[in-house]
């Protein structure tokens, strides 16, 4: 009989001497200066300066990994505001004892949140034409660097998936286990690949970047589907503070997002073609 079981052991990063250097940093410095070479791609098609490209990357990456963090603490660890506040915005622990933890503990609902607000932002003080303008493009780098987000949580050992009772599966040796669970990180990191190579098509391709709002419609649409299935096969990530029906907290915030999307992509009218 042919096992399929992997054990899953990495380094936690490359140690050196005075500083460790987190694979999982380098995934999100990968996914942002990967998503900066797409958007310039993006800004030069549609005219854009390189000054307004310089601060969207800036908006960007204070807006979702503030968001991120501040999504998990709030969704998934709230003790952390009265037991380890400044832990919150700070790579360190300091409860128990000071120690360099680098920025764990980031959710995916709050990074979407933020990012729609601090594209906002943008767009008010630098870009001056509509938030959707905007997020029917960002949409397209911030799938990609769902995929190497995702990859991060593989090689750190989190954000798991349940036990598959079969030689099928990843054996996370870093957790003192010795069973194969599903690799839920890399079912996301696999379907994300996919939500961005269908949004990279539909702008270059087709003329749905001109119906606004409708790529921020079918991002919404494909990434938080993806994640409502990928909850089915995942551990929770910390308390389960909403359920319902055997929903857990994860799924419960992607319909929202989802139902979001359906209308921008099939209702939403713009107040120019309102008659």
């Amino acid at each position: 009989m042919l096992a399929l079981e992997i054990v899953w052991d990495p380094t936690k990063g490359l140690d050196l001497g005075f500083f460790t250097l987190h694979f999982y940093s380098v995934m999100w410095i990968i996914a942002f200066l990967l998503g900066f070479q797409i958007m310039k791609r993006i800004y030069k098609n549609e005219n854009q300066t390189e000054e307004s490209l310089d601060s969207l990357f800036i908006y960007s990456v204070l807006g979702i990994m503030l968001g991120a963090r501040l999504g998990h603490v709030i969704f998934y660890q709230p003790e952390l505001i009265t037991e380890d506040f400044f832990s919150i915005f700070l790579p360190f622990k300091f409860k128990g004892g000071f120690e360099f933890t680098g920025f764990q503990g980031l959710a995916s609902h709050g990074a979407a949140i933020a990012m729609i607000a601090s594209m906002y932002l943008y767009n008010k003080k630098i870009l001056h034409k509509s938030v959707l303008w905007i997020l029917d493009r960002v949409v397209i780098p911030v799938a990609s660097g769902a995929v190497f987000v995702r990859l991060g949580n593989f090689i750190n050992s989190e954000i798991i998936g349940k036990p598959t009772h079969s030689d099928y599966g990843v054996v996370f040796k870093k957790l003192g286990e010795d069973f194969p669970r599903h690799p839920a990180q890399l079912y996301e990191a696999g379907s994300y690949v996919f939500v961005f190579l269908i949004l990279f098509y539909f702008y270059w391709k087709t003329k749905k970047s001109e119906q606004q709002g409708f790529l921020f419609g079918l991002f919404l649409v494909l990434l938080w589907t993806v994640r409502f299935f990928v909850e089915f096969v995942k551990e929770p990530q910390g308390d389960e503070y909403f359920t319902l029906a055997g929903l857990n907290t994860g799924q419960m915030l992607s319909i929202p997002f989802i139902l979001i999307g359906l209308y921008f992509m099939f209702l939403y009218k713009p107040k120019t073609q309102l008659k």
